[in-house]
């Protein structure tokens, strides 16, 4: 006579869930290890290698448009992390066909998301501050550093990987992710007021990022690195949080709905 079958074990708990969340960590860091060290240097070289080309564009500059530009800096290097690199490594397992796979693995799905939160935004801080530093030397200005920067580069930094993030899982073709990532990088670089003041912009495009979180982004950031650049910053600081609360209902709708 067969013995019965024993009950599947189910999973659960908050210890569960941290140790699932600590394994995927573990797992987006191999398995996406050479690709971070590149992101890591494009970072870098987006945000200081901007600083210098603008200073070859602008040449002599008075010391406030000088400030503007360093105090820019920061979001221009984290816009390629969270919208670029994110949606590129979670196509990278699309392409590879391991995208399936990291669903099948018996862990909490939103462990996985958190898992990629953590890691992209690990890397995002040193690379920010690494080019802001590098900017500061180049143009020499005097930064008013506040502790405000540490919230301010965790929510932008936050912001733009959920972003990232949710846009990657709701576009089922990678090469639609690819295109869309280039022309979010050629947005942020070139139409964006991050280094530029809102003023200098036409004002339909003006209105257009009021809405998109790049201007808001830089206003954070600019906000606790300098005194009497920014006004009305607590506008920004709402809409980042928006951004960042839509992308988290986008994602957990986008993992729920998956077989």
């Amino acid at each position: 006579m067969n013995a019965p079958a024993e009950a599947p074990v189910v999973r659960s708990g908050s210890s569960y869930w941290v140790n699932s969340y600590l394994a995927m960590v573990r797992f987006e860091l191999i398995n996406l290890r050479t690709f971070l060290a590149f992101a890591f240097v494009i970072q870098i070289m987006t945000g200081a290698g901007m600083a210098y080309l603008y200073g070859f564009y602008l040449g002599d500059v008075p010391e406030t448009a000088r400030l503007f530009i360093v105090t820019g800096i920061p979001a221009l290097a984290l816009v390629p992390i969270g919208l670029v690199m994110v949606p590129n490594s979670i196509m990278i397992h699309k392409i590879g066909d391991t995208y399936d796979f990291v669903w099948s693995l018996p862990v909490p799905r939103m462990t996985s998301a958190a898992a990629t939160f953590t890691v992209f935004t690990g890397l995002a801080v040193p690379g920010t501050l690494i080019a802001l530093l590098v900017a500061d030397l180049y143009y020499s200005v005097d930064l008013v550093w506040s502790w405000l920067l540490i919230p301010a580069v965790l929510l932008t930094s936050l912001m733009a990987t959920s972003v990232g993030f949710a846009m990657a899982h709701a576009i089922p073709e990678p090469r639609f992710t690819n295109l869309l990532t280039n022309i979010i990088m050629f947005l942020a670089i070139l139409f964006a007021p991050i280094v530029v003041p809102i003023a200098q912009f036409p004002e339909w495009w003006a209105s257009v990022h009021r809405v998109l979180p790049f201007y808001h982004m830089a206003q954070v950031l600019r906000d606790s690195l300098s005194t009497g650049l920014v006004e009305s910053v607590g506008t920004s600081w709402m809409i980042l949080g928006a951004w960042t609360l839509g992308a988290w209902l986008l994602a957990a709708w986008v993992v729920g709905r998956r077989k």
